[in-house]
């Protein structure tokens, strides 16, 4: 599973990694991304832009916007309804430069941040969808062209981030990982027929995972000393 990573650089060099422009909303660094949250991805659709969704996806035929979905097995995301339409028209590359997993421990969970040891920013495949609310005309509106209280919510835009079997590094920390694609891979990601050969766990080669704070536990907190190795370590 992949549910915290961090983003840490900074606009300018996000966007030239990219090759790609903000455009709704400036950047600033995260150090405790969570689900719910709206965050830089680039879609498919417009593959030069820097767009915030948020991350838990919701189904466009989901009768409402509650349960995103944080995660997409690689193993199924070309079957499952949730995820199958997005798999073929509506991928993502989910900008990080680290992730964090929990460990159980005898004195309780102690999370690590997965990152490389360069700090450099990567791309996990994520999918992206488009959610519609619906609206329901009722009583005299009907003959009016009212619609219900809900008809003033725009479309909702959501991403799950796609995962499969760890590297010899994750494994240690949990059972499931990101898709980290490699960067000549990404725009096939975005635009290829069939990407499925890229969803396969990346070479531990040039990772490393660190213990931190527990602070992390918090999704509110978002600070730099979140990243910092524990010093007990």
């Amino acid at each position: 599973m992949c549910g915290r990573y961090t983003l840490v650089v900074e606009q300018d060099d996000l966007e030239s990694r990219f090759d790609a422009r903000f455009r709704d909303a400036a950047f600033a660094p995260r150090y405790n991304v969570a689900p719910g949250q709206e965050l830089p991805v680039i879609t498919n659709e417009e593959p030069e832009t820097f767009r915030h969704l948020e991350w838990g996806l919701v189904p466009s035929w989901a009768d409402d916007d509650s349960g995103g979905l944080v995660n997409a097995r690689a193993e199924s995301v070309d079957e499952k309804p949730s995820f199958r339409e997005a798999y073929e028209r509506r991928r993502c590359l989910v900008p990080a430069d680290g992730f964090y997993e929990w460990v159980e421990t005898v004195d309780g969970k102690q999370p690590y941040r997965v990152c490389f040891e360069d700090e450099s920013v990567f791309a996990m495949a994520g999918l992206w969808e488009r959610w519609e609310p619906t609206t329901t005309q009722t009583g005299l509106d009907a003959f009016g062209g009212g619609v219900d209280g809900n008809s003033e919510s725009g479309p909702l835009e959501t991403f799950t981030i796609v995962t499969t079997e760890p590297n010899d590094l994750v494994s240690d920390l949990h059972h499931r990982m990101a898709v980290i694609l490699d960067p000549d891979s990404e725009r096939r990601w975005l635009s290829g027929d069939d990407p499925g050969e890229l969803l396969e766990p990346h070479s531990a080669d040039g990772m490393r995972a660190y213990p931190v704070s527990t602070a992390v536990n918090d999704p509110a907190t978002d600070d730099p000393s979140l990243i910092e190795p524990l010093e007990s370590a």
